[in-house]
């Protein structure tokens, strides 16, 4: 019923912002790009490089773990780019 491959536009903004703000906060960046902490963590997002995990909590109370690589995959098929 919940795709495990998926991530929602909320997910994706989500993502990207806390990893921006970890950027900014003094995080190992894993591009090396100029640009400020958004365009990174957009970099880290294209490429796969992002370290976060996504767990969605269901009505039931049951836990899913989205595999973060295939979501971005199917991601960047779907819309293009971020």
């Amino acid at each position: 019923m919940f795709p495990k491959d998926r991530l929602t536009r909320f997910e994706v903004a989500r993502i990207i912002s806390a990893r921006a703000l970890q950027i900014e906060f003094g995080a190992p960046c894993f591009v090396n790009i100029k640009g400020n902490s958004i365009q990174k963590a957009k970099e880290e997002f294209k490429r796969k490089l992002i370290p976060l995990t996504v767990r969605r909590r269901l009505p039931n109370g049951e836990v899913i773990e989205v595999d973060l690589d295939k979501a971005i995959d199917n991601w960047l098929k779907e819309h293009g780019d971020v």
